[in-house]
């Protein structure tokens, strides 16, 4: 397996370059085919005209959408025309509600999609369903890219987060070029099942899966000693000096984990290095 299609979507002028230096560094350590979708998004509400409302007005949201399409579209354009890589961009508008079929339409035919994290200071709230039309409906895995962070095409130190689920499986799968390159790979386990087939060696199979692989790979059984599981993984990513963190996406119902919480949520609202993950 490796990384020959790559897709991000762009909806914010602001993200265009942290974002595209992932994306850039990925496309061209993989030598692979970039498509970027500038997307304008209009964010009024649908399906009704709200008090006062008139064709004119709501003329203007599109036209506004309109242009943040073409200002991210050019942005893109003379960024990647300075780039010795393969790339293609398109633009267009769509609404807030019907944004997650056109990301997932592209996404689905791409080896990774590389996005930005959705949550945070001065994120939109486009960026959440564009993230999970990627996972979720495009069924692609994806490399979610912290504000601020440093790219790396080729991490030397990667934490794994285990829980034998088959998104964390998915998300190890999908990782398998990263992780075969990589000098140390690290199963983090946090309290490993007490009863059943595994337990007198957890992680066991993955790490003979992975090494069958050429992964050089450990096993790191840890205890739950802090509530939430993401503030354990990413205290351990620090301690290990981690440069990307592989887990699954969404082992709860993405309502469930917007509700009460989740570590998928919590990882994307809190990772300070770049996240893979799957669903």
């Amino acid at each position: 397996m490796s990384y020959n299609c790559l897709f991000t979507v762009l909806t914010d002028a602001a993200l265009v370059d942290e974002t595209l230096d992932h994306a850039i560094a990925m496309a061209a350590a993989h030598n692979a085919h970039l498509d970027v979708l500038c997307l304008g998004v209009d964010r009024s509400q649908t399906g009704y005209y709200y008090a006062g409302a008139s064709a004119v007005v709501l003329q203007e949201t599109i036209t506004r959408a309109q242009e943040d399409a073409d200002a991210i579209d050019a942005k893109v354009r003379h960024r990647l025309g300075n780039e010795d890589i393969l790339w293609a961009s398109e633009k267009g508008v769509c609404q807030l509600a019907d944004m997650g079929r056109h990301v997932a339409l592209r996404a689905r035919f791409s080896d990774l999609a590389i996005l930005p994290q959705p949550y945070g200071d001065n994120r939109g709230a486009e960026l959440e369903p564009a993230t999970e039309s990627a996972l979720f409906d495009g069924k692609t895995p994806a490399l979610i890219v912290p504000a601020g962070g440093k790219p790396n095409a080729a991490p030397k130190r990667v934490l794994v987060a285990w829980n034998e689920s088959v998104e964390a499986l998915s998300a190890v799968r999908a990782a398998l070029p990263i992780l075969t390159a990589a000098d140390e790979v690290h199963v983090a386990i946090i309290d490993p099942p007490t009863h059943g087939p595994t337990r007198s060696d957890p992680g066991g199979m993955l790490s003979q899966y992975l090494a069958r692989h050429g992964v050089k790979v450990e096993i790191d059984v840890l205890s739950k000693t802090l509530p939430r599981v993401s503030d354990i993984l990413m205290r351990h990513a620090e301690d290990m000096d981690a440069d990307l963190m592989v887990m699954g996406a969404y082992g709860h119902s993405r309502f469930r984990e917007a509700i009460f919480g989740g570590a998928t949520r919590s990882m994307l609202e809190h990772a300070t290095i770049p996240v893979l993950m799957a669903h």
